[in-house]
This record gives C-alpha cells, sequence and structure tokens, in this order.
C-alpha cells in the first residue's frame, strides 16, 4: 500500500509537470529514477531484466537500466518507428502523399450532403492514415485537400477542423510505431495484429465515430446558428503557404507499396518470403528514388541528395519518439519495482474485478494520461510493458490487453487541446483548439467505448 501511494504521488507530479509543458522526456525519467530509487530503499524488489549484469554498485544499476533500454529499443522498435517516419518524410517531400491524399478525397466531392460528406471523410482519413502514419502531417494535407471541400459544402469550419482532427486517432498499420509495440509486447507478427485484431475492431470503431460525428457536428452547427450553405473557400491555405511542384499520379503506388509488400510477403499470402517493416521501407525507399529519377528528375545529384530527408526524418524520431520511449519504459520499471502495479492487480482481484474490469481499468488509465500529456505515445509506451503481466495473471491474451490501450492513446489524444495534430488544423482554420476539442468530445467518447465492447466481442478473453 506505502509503495503505491508514493507511486500515486510521484504519477501525479509528473502529470502535473507535463501539464505545465515541461519537456516529457526528463520528467518521465526523472519520476522512473526516483520510483527506483525507492523501491531500493524499500527494498520492494529487482529493477534490472535476468539478462543485465549488475555494474556491482546499485545505484549505477539505474543507469545500466537507462542504457539496456536505449540499446534494445535503438536497434528494435526504435529502428522500426524510425523507418517509417523517414519514408512518411520522403513521400511528403516528393509530394506522393499529396497525390495519395487528393486522389482518396475527390470522390467525395459527388456527394451533396454536407455532413455526410463529413462522416464520410472520417472513414477516407482514418484509411489513409495507414499509409500515412504522422497524424499532425496527414491532418495538415487533409485541411489543404478536404477541408474546403466540406467548408464549400456548407460545413461550419468548426465542424470541419474537428473532424479532420480526429483522422488519426486509431493508428491502425504496420507503419504505427504504437501497433508495432502492442504487436512485439503481444509476440505476435505485426501484419497479423493489423489483419486479425486491428482491422475487425477498428472497423466498428470506425463506423461509430462517423455516425457520432455526422450527430455531433450537425447538432452544434444548428446549435450555433450555423447554416449550411455553400462557401467561398477558394483562397484558403494552410501551413505555410508554399506551393510544392505537382508529382505525376503514379506516384500514388509510392506510399502504398511497404504495405504491400509487408501483407504480401506474410503468413497471409507468401510465406516462403520474410519481409519485415524496416525492410518493407528501406525497399520503398529505393524505388521511390529509381521514381523521382526515371519519371521527374533526370538529375542523379539531387535524388542522391533528397536521401537526407529520409536520413533526417529518423533523426527527428530518434531525438523526440525514441528518447520518449525509453523514458516511458524506465518510469514504468519504477511503478513495477516499487509495486504500484501489483497491488493494483491484487486490490483488482480481491475486489471481484474480472478480466474485463482489467482492461476498462487499464484502458482509463491510458486515456486520461494521453489527454494529461497531450500524446499517445508516451502513455503507451509507459504502461505497454506491464500488460501481458496483467493479462497473464488475469489469465486473458495479452493482446485483448493491449489493442484497447493502443486504440484509447490515439483516441484520448484527439481530445486534448496540446497534442500536435489539434494544434496543427487548429492554427491552420485560425480556430482555439479548445474549441475544437469540444466538438471532437463525444466522437472521441464513442470510439473509445465501442472500442472496449468490439475488443470484447471480436477479440475477447
Amino acid at each position: 500500500m506505502t509503495g503505491f501511494l508514493i507511486a500515486l504521488a510521484i504519477t501525479i507530479c509528473i502529470a502535473w509537470f507535463i501539464v505545465k509543458k515541461y519537456q516529457p522526456q526528463p520528467v518521465l525519467m526523472l519520476g522512473g529514477i526516483i520510483l527506483i530509487g525507492t523501491a531500493v530503499l524499500m527494498g520492494t524488489g529487482e529493477f534490472l531484466p535476468k539478462s543485465v549484469k549488475s555494474t556491482g554498485f546499485v545505484w549505477f544499476d539505474i543507469f545500466e537500466l537507462l542504457h539496456y533500454l536505449f540499446k534494445n529499443r535503438a536497434a528494435g522498435l526504435g529502428l522500426i518507428i524510425m523507418a517509417t517516419a523517414g519514408f512518411a518524410k520522403y513521400m511528403d517531400h516528393i509530394g506522393a502523399s499529396d497525390v495519395l491524399v487528393r486522389v482518396a478525397v475527390k470522390p467525395l466531392q459527388v456527394f451533396h450532403a454536407p455532413y455526410l460528406v463529413l462522416a464520410l471523410g472520417y472513414i477516407v482519413g482514418q484509411v489513409l492514415n495507414i499509409f500515412i502514419p504522422s497524424a499532425s502531417g496527414l491532418g495538415l494535407l487533409l485541411m489543404v485537400t478536404m477541408y474546403p471541400i466540406l467548408v464549400g459544402l456548407g460545413v461550419s469550419k468548426l465542424a470541419a477542423t474537428a473532424m479532420i482532427g480526429t483522422a488519426a486517432c486509431l493508428d491502425l498499420g504496420p507503419a504505427s510505431g504504437n501497433a508495432n509495440l502492442a504487436a512485439k509486447t503481444a509476440g505476435i507478427d505485426v501484419a497479423a495484429y493489423f489483419v486479425d485484431n486491428q482491422i475487425p475492431v477498428a472497423i466498428a470503431v470506425m463506423i461509430t465515430i462517423a455516425i457520432l460525428h455526422y450527430i455531433t457536428q450537425r447538432y452544434y452547427d444548428k446549435k450555433e446558428g450555423h447554416e449550411a450553405v455553400k462557401q467561398d473557400v477558394s483562397n484558403f491555405t494552410s501551413g505555410n503557404g508554399e506551393q510544392k511542384e505537382a508529382a505525376p499520379l503514379i506516384y500514388i503506388i509510392l506510399p502504398l507499396l511497404p504495405l504491400a509488400m509487408i501483407l504480401i510477403f506474410s503468413s497471409f499470402l507468401i510465406n516462403t518470403i520474410k519481409m519485415n517493416v524496416v525492410t518493407a521501407m528501406l525497399i520503398g525507399m529505393f524505388v521511390s528514388m529509381l521514381f523521382e529519377f526515371v519519371i521527374r528528375r533526370r538529375d542523379l545529384k539531387s535524388v542522391m541528395k533528397s536521401v537526407l530527408v529520409f536520413f533526417d526524418g529518423m533523426g527527428v524520431q530518434f531525438a523526440r519518439v525514441l528518447t520518449l520511449i525509453v523514458a516511458g519504459e524506465l518510469f514504468a520499471a519504477g511503478l513495477r519495482s516499487i509495486g504500484a502495479i501489483d497491488f493494483l492487480i491484487t486490490s483488482a482481484q480481491s475486489s471481484g474485478f474480472g478480466a474485463g474490469m482489467m482492461v476498462i481499468v487499464m484502458t482509463a488509465i491510458i486515456s486520461i494520461t494521453a489527454i494529461v500529456m497531450g500524446s499517445g505515445n508516451a502513455p503507451f509506451f509507459a504502461f505497454a510493458a506491464l500488460a501481458p503481466d496483467v493479462a497473464g495473471k488475469m489469465g486473458i491474451d495479452a493482446v485483448a490487453m493491449l489493442l484497447p490501450m493502443q486504440f484509447a492513446s490515439g483516441i484520448a489524444r484527439s481530445v486534448s487541446p496540446i497534442t500536435a495534430v489539434i494544434v496543427a488544423v487548429s492554427g491552420a482554420a485560425n480556430l482555439s483548439p479548445f474549441d475544437v476539442i469540444k466538438r471532437t468530445a463525444v466522437p472521441m467518447a464513442g470510439g473509445l467505448l465501442m472500442t472496449v465492447a468490439a475488443n470484447y466481442f471480436l477479440v475477447g478473453f
């Protein structure tokens, strides 16, 4: 009980610092170090993995754990995240992402029912998220392409911005860092996790969110006196207003290439050839450079130079995301070492909580943390490592706990006024992030409830 209360107090302090916009990585690391140090003083348990040798001095071992986490993550999951981010950055640089989004959005212009187009727009955006894993990057692309269509049809700026801000809320597909971590933690292939687990639940959640966007945005527009009449948005621009050279239509296949290879060369189709995410991204990068040279540039020097965009994208992810992963895992190690997680599980079991209730508890923890931190990565990476232990003690499959936790991190992030995607799309539309999240709250709440329900019936315990 003492360890749990100490952990709770430190967690509240960490949340307060993050709300006050302190950098989350050092805050989480400091919290983890304090928790582990307290556990050492209390003698509550070991914190080094069995595969890691002690330095011979327990206080140095805390930093040996940090060293192990960096080494372990940089070579595995960290490389996957960096490679996918670098590829996404290069797709944006050569204009391939723009082509994909413009082609996907174009059919929406056929419909003349504003709020139906808005609901369908969410579905389109969520599918595009599979190929464009950056929530803020996708959001800004949709602000350039989909936003003018919606506002032109008569939807309010708030309604259009709120929907676009949630378009990547589920972090779908093998290119998602959270999805890769969930699959790795559950001990399954990321392609199998995507097809067998993510897709069935995601379909139910996407339909729910689309319907709720239709109802919610229409209700608020009517309540606020907005009339659904066509508007002129010909002068709308997003971001810094810079015009990029339009890429050839054939470039649409480039963002799709890595996912296609991951799914084709898997247990679902061709299992004699193994294809991992990093290899798929590197092949996609190489093919994209060939396209740039043969189809458009015919300038070998400039094409060779453009590869730096890929490497720069990798570097940014190391600096921002990989360090966040390690910080979150150090904090989670602190929670385990001080006995907070065991106390939570024991309390749940003694209170009569079944597996279903424990899934709800873990999902709720992730959701609250994601809203406070404004990040889907930080809370999931902090608590995902705990899921197999909790699931094992509750007698359920780890993926049944990890999937709703993973979806919840993205859904709850979309209700935070400080998350990057909400700030980005709000800024592009000259709106307050707080006004935007008032419009995202109901669809995201419904999506979270459907996530838990669909996970129970489709994934099962």
